[in-house]
Order: C-alpha cells, then sequence, then structure tokens
C-alpha cells in the first residue's frame, strides 16, 4: 500500500487523527452544559450545583454568560435605536445570538470547549 502511494504522488499521507475521547468530567456535566444554552439566563446554574468544580461547565457557563450579555446589548441597541435598529439590528442580532445558542448546544454535547465566535473571547467567569 505504501509503495502505492509513493508510486501515484511521491508523498505519503499524513496519518489522519483518532477522534478524541470525551473525558469523564466532560460526560459527567454534559447537561450542566447545556442548560444555559437553552435559557441563558441559567448561565450560573452550573456555578450552584454539583459542578461547580467542573472546568468543563465553568467554560460552558461562561460561554452562556457572554451569550446572555450579548442578547441583552443586542436588543438594548435594537429597541433604543429606531427604524434602523427595529429593522435591521433587532431581527439579524436575535438570529446570530440563536445560531451561537445552537452552536454552544452543539461543543456542549460532543464534549468540546470551542470558544463561540465573536463572543466566545471574553472570560468573565473564573
Amino acid at each position: 500500500m505504501e509503495e502505492q502511494k509513493k508510486e501515484e504522488g511521491g508523498q505519503t499521507a499524513a496519518p489522519v487523527a483518532a477522534p478524541q475521547p470525551i473525558s469523564a468530567d466532560a460526560e459527567k456535566n454534559k447537561v450542566m452544559a447545556i442548560v444555559g444554552y437553552i435559557i441563558p439566563i441559567l448561565f450560573f446554574i452550573p456555578l450552584v450545583s454539583e459542578a461547580k468544580n467542573s472546568p468543563f461547565a465553568k467554560f460552558h457557563a461562561n460561554q452562556q454568560l457572554n451569550l446572555l450579555l450579548a442578547a441583552i446589548a443586542v436588543n438594548v441597541v435594537g429597541t433604543i435605536i429606531p427604524i434602523l435598529g427595529w429593522f435591521i439590528i433587532l431581527p439579524l442580532g436575535t438570529i446570530l445570538i440563536f445560531v451561537l445558542a445552537i452552536m454552544g448546544i452543539i461543543n456542549a454535547v460532543k464534549g468540546e470547549m470551542k470558544k463561540l465566535p465573536i463572543i466566545g473571547g471574553f472570560e468573565l467567569i473564573k
């Protein structure tokens, strides 16, 4: 097989990395990590439950808090600015918040600690 690879292109293909197994912490606290994405005001649930010492749950609680603050900002700015806010900022901002929440749920279900685009870089919960 290796001979065929060398003959075809002269290069061997890099080995494909196997998917990383979900850590025990992520598996145990997956539900806690998902809760705040469904209802952002509940971002604090992982912080006051038995998952409070879980780095996985804390990471997702931080992402959920960022999502909640972004949703508040979109609604405040979109409501204050007439016409432009009502017809552009609010609808597009709401769709963006919804998409980010879906991305957060997918990351939590997979057991990954990926930051959300745009808002994920802020670390408010340490």
